[in-house]
């Protein structure tokens, strides 16, 4: 069984026990959370949403909040003497994904 979800902005397909980097969501170490924003769910046939599936939720709960490594960004306009170097580290929410109901 199967489901394909929407969180910020972004799709995923989620199984039962699967690990996912949501952007941060300010949560806690062991909450749960509730996503009903499901766009398809597989359990022996596919039942598509417009745009979601009624009574579909997809439970998870949270693992953790992190950042990622950090990615560099330089720009460099040759011949003027011109550079900027800057840095960034995104910040997600790692969860399970614990149940899925349709």
């Amino acid at each position: 069984m199967y489901a394909i979800i929407k969180n910020g902005g972004k799709q995923y397909k989620v199984q039962e026990g699967d690990i996912l980097l949501f952007d941060k969501m300010s949560l806690q170490p062991k909450e749960s959370i509730q996503i009903t924003e499901v766009l398809a769910v597989n359990n022996g046939e596919l039942k598509v949403g417009a745009p979601f599936v009624a009574g579909a939720v997809v439970t998870a709960e949270v693992i953790n909040e992190g950042r990622g490594q950090k990615v560099v960004i330089y720009k460099k306009r040759r011949r003027k003497d011109s550079k900027v170097k800057r840095g960034f580290k995104h910040s997600f929410t790692r969860v399970r994904i614990t149940k899925i109901a349709a």
